[in-house]
């Protein structure tokens, strides 16, 4: 599920920090990176949940309109076609997915406010129009309206990102990069009728990458700190921006563990993240530090590349 920029990200976080606390154990580390990349696949379990907790809210609502002494025509034939949304039908009919979800307090059962208040939303925009007016009923019409509410209300949505910071100190850079994982999957939930749970990593060996990335990073952390300091004429360690320092022994780490990464994509991988994680003039110290001292240890043999790490 995790690409390795989100895996980097993940590490970096982990590595500010031990070093931020003084933390050094590596079994430890190591253990709350794992827990960090399995909590992604939590959250993407809980935005799966959100369609069938809408439709309780609008179910909720019509039987309250036909319970009135005098409904009004609406209310006496309420328009169902959200409440019969085939593909939260497949969503709701998954017993095994819904039950892992219950088991880990994947609700929004505790939400209820913030579930109302996306559905009063749905509800007045005009894409809920369109699709309640439109008399064709179909899976795919259905698959759409459900992404079209991904799509439109939960990005850049505050009250949502702090629900998730209070639920999880791991969701606090997830929520977009896990919002597009559903949109990208859920036309495979249709297809097959029931919800796969991704794994954490694509591949097993990004699995590896991840831990070694981390555990190389600490050990060897004093290590390329130096190297860093020995580049930077009249500051000392203690001046230089703690998360650029981070970034750049992570930079160096993963150029000398990792023979197949290209140099061109380890600096601006590093160097993108500089631009989210630090500050306004990190990403031209990161590039520019990061450069100069992986030239300078691919002269002196310390970083060889082989295969596509030859490339760039």
């Amino acid at each position: 599920m995790l690409t390795r920029r989100l895996i980097r990200v993940k590490v970096f976080k982990e590595l500010f920090g031990k070093v931020a606390s003084g933390a050094d154990s590596l079994m430890q580390a190591e253990k709350e990176l794992i827990a960090s990349c399995n909590k992604t696949v939590e959250l993407y379990c809980l935005l799966l949940q959100l369609p069938q907790a809408l439709r309780k809210v609008a179910q909720a609502k019509i039987e309250a309109g036909l319970s009135k002494f005098h409904p009004t025509e609406e209310e006496a034939n309420p328009n169902r076609k959200f409440v019969e949304n085939k593909f939260i039908d497949i969503l709701e009919g998954d017993d095994a997915f819904n039950a892992m979800c219950r088991k880990k307090g994947l609700t929004w059962g505790d939400y209820d406010s913030f579930v109302r208040k996306v559905y009063a939303s749905v509800v007045a925009s005009d894409y809920y129009k369109e699709y309640m007016e439109n008399p064709e009923i179909s899976l795919a019409g259905d698959v759409a309206f459900v992404k079209r509410i991904y799509e439109e209300e939960l990005e850049d949505n505050v009250i949502l990102e702090d629900i998730l910071e209070e639920m999880s100190l791991y969701w606090m850079d997830d929520l977009a990069y896990t919002i597009n994982v559903v949109l990208k999957n859920i036309p495979s939930i249709a297809k097959k009728g029931a919800v796969e749970v991704p794994g954490a990593f694509l591949k097993e060996d990004d699995r590896e990458y991840a831990l070694k990335l981390l555990t190389k990073s600490m050990v060897n952390y004093d290590e390329y700190t130096e190297l860093v300091s020995g580049m930077v004429s009249n500051w000392d360690l203690d001046r230089l921006v703690a998360t650029d320092l981070a970034l750049i022994v992570m930079g160096i780490t993963e150029a000398v563990t990792f023979e197949s990464i290209p140099l061109k994509v380890t600096i601006n991988e590093f160097v993108d993240i500089s631009k989210y994680y630090s500050t306004p003039n990190s990403k031209v110290f990161v590039n520019g530090m990061l450069d100069r001292i992986l030239q300078q240890m691919v002269k002196e043999g310390k970083i060889v590349k082989s295969g596509r790490g030859l490339v760039g």
